[in-house]
C-alpha cells in the first residue's frame, strides 16, 4: 500500500471531516484515487504545505463552508487518527487559539540536542496535556523539566491559513528554519496537545525500513 494511502486512511479514521490529499506530483494524486481517496493537483512550486492546502481549498471548498483546516503531512503513515480530532478540537475549546498543534515529551536524551527535531517552548495549561506555544527552536533546551518535542500536525482556523500564508517569511523564520514562528511573529496564538505516542515520520532511509517493519509487524505479511 502506498504511504499515502495509509495516510489518508489514518486522516479518515479520525473523523474530524471531510479527506483530501493535495499534492504537487500527479503520482501522488493518481494513487490516492486508485485507493478510491480524493485528490487535488497543486501547483508543484509552491512553497509550502501551508499554501499548498490553502489552493487546494480554493477547488475543494470555494464557499467557504469549513471554517477550519488540518493539515497532516504525506510522511507519516501511523499517526493516531485522536491526534487529528485533539489537534482540532484545541480550536473549538479555546476561542484565542488560531492554529493547533500537537506535542510529544523527550524519551532519548539526544532528543533534546538533535537540531533535526524542533522543540516547543511552552507554557502548561492547567489540565497538563494542552499548553500555549511561546516559541519553537532548534537550539538545546536546558533544565530539569521535560522538552517537548514538535510534530508537524496543524488544525487552522481557515482566516488565519489565509493571513500565514499572504505574509512573508519572518526574520525567525528564515533564521531557525520553523514556518510556524511566522504565525507567532504575526501575533497568533497557537496551542499544543500532548500525545502519549511518537508518530513514526519517515524522513530518510532508515525511517523508511522502520516503517515498513512496522507495516508489517501490523499486517503479519511482507510488503
Amino acid at each position: 500500500m502506498p504511504m499515502i494511502v495509509r495516510v489518508l486512511r489514518q486522516a479518515e479514521a479520525s473523523g474530524a471531516g471531510p479527506v483530501a490529499v493535495a499534492a504537487g506530483d500527479y503520482e501522488i494524486v493518481a494513487a490516492v484515487e486508485a485507493a478510491g481517496g480524493r485528490a487535488v493537483l497543486t501547483d508543484p512550486g509552491l512553497p509550502s504545505g501551508s499554501d499548498r492546502i490553502l489552493a487546494a481549498l480554493a477547488e475543494l471548498d470555494p464557499r467557504g463552508r469549513h471554517d477550519v483546516v488540518i493539515n497532516m503531512q504525506g510522511d507519516m503513515p501511523f499517526v493516531d487518527p485522536a491526534a487529528l480530532a485533539a489537534c482540532a478540537g484545541l480550536l473549538a475549546e479555546h476561542p484565542e487559539c488560531d492554529i493547533g498543534t500537537v506535542m510529544v515529551a523527550e524519551r532519548d536524551p539526544a532528543e533534546r540536542t538533535n537540531p533535526d527535531i524542533p522543540k516547543v517552548v511552552a507554557s502548561m495549561q492547567p489540565d497538563g496535556r494542552t499548553a500555549r506555544a511561546l516559541y519553537f527552536t532548534r537550539s538545546v533546551l536546558y533544565g530539569d523539566e521535560p522538552v517537548w518535542l514538535h510534530h508537524g500536525i496543524y488544525a487552522y482556523r481557515r482566516e488565519a491559513l489565509a493571513r500565514f500564508t499572504a505574509a512573508p517569511p519572518s526574520p525567525l523564520e528564515k533564521r531557525e528554519r520553523l514556518e510556524q514562528l511566522r504565525a507567532l511573529e504575526l501575533g497568533m496564538a497557537i496551542f499544543a496537545t500532548v500525545l502519549d505516542e511518537t508518530p513514526i515520520s519517515v524522513d530518510n532511509p532508515a525511517d523508511l525500513e522502520r516503517a515498513r517493519s512496522y507495516a508489517r509487524s501490523l499486517e503479519g505479511t511482507a510488503e
